[in-house]
């Protein structure tokens, strides 16, 4: 009896040793598994490689790299075109040089000529000035104008010499010349009416003249017409003053 009690005291005691060991054995799984919590990190962002950025509670972004502002574009001055001393305006030469083409091509068609025959660039001027300007008996203006004064215009502008009035009296001044002798500049003369001359006229080439006429204003005209042919009465040939 004394064998059996002592056989379950040991048995007892095996127990609970046991146990103390089970849970010592379970408290110390269990704190292994147990983590220190982190300090948190009060910086609220953390920057990586690659301009990469990461911000707690955030979507990732990729942060632009700081590149310098692209420098201004410089303005280019305004092509504006100086004159020096001594150098032609180039700009200004093409100008003039274009509308005297024009002029030449307009004329030449005019003239039954060629474009290099016309070279008194400053006689086509005046003309195309005057073109189509209306004749009045008497007039001297942009408005209208008669034969003499019109020649009178020409003599001055063009070639530098001074007429008298009226086409009887620029016939007498000139210098007659045989018509065959005729070149620009000189002055052609009939009579449209009466024993005296009463029109007058510039000669350009080819027979053509240029004039006031009454029936269409300032034109040219060829002598050889049948309304101007029998109505000539000679040319004649003014020098400069």
């Amino acid at each position: 009896m004394k064998l059996y009690g002592l056989t379950i005291g040991l048995l007892g005691l095996l127990v609970f040793s046991s146990c103390s060991t089970v849970r010592k054995i379970t408290s110390k799984d269990s704190a292994s598994l147990t983590t220190t919590p982190k300090k948190a990190n009060n910086s609220g962002k953390r920057e990586f490689l690659n301009g990469i950025e990461v911000t707690p509670g955030a979507v990732a972004s990729i942060k632009k790299a700081n590149t310098p502002a692209p420098a201004k574009k410089k303005t280019e001055p305004a092509n504006i075109q100086t004159v020096e001393m001594g150098k032609p305006d180039t700009k200004m030469l093409s100008v003039v040089l274009q509308d005297a083409s024009m002029l030449q091509l307009k004329y030449a068609i005019a003239t039954d000529a060629t474009v290099e025959k016309l070279t008194n660039i400053p006689l086509l001027q005046v003309i195309d000035k005057w073109w189509g300007t209306k004749y009045c008996m008497g007039g001297s203006t942009d408005n209208c104008i008669d034969c003499s004064a019109f020649t009178q215009i020409i003599m001055r502008d063009v070639y530098q010499a001074s007429l008298p009035r009226t086409s009887q009296e620029q016939y007498n001044v000139a210098e007659k010349i045989e018509l065959e002798d005729l070149r620009e500049g000189d002055l052609v003369f009939f009579n449209t009416g009466g024993k005296d001359v009463s029109h007058v006229g510039v000669y350009l080439l080819n027979n053509k003249f240029v004039h006031a006429a009454t029936s269409g204003g300032v034109m040219i005209s060829d002598l050889n017409e049948k309304y101007w042919q029998p109505k000539f009465r000679g040319a004649g040939r003014v020098t400069k003053n």
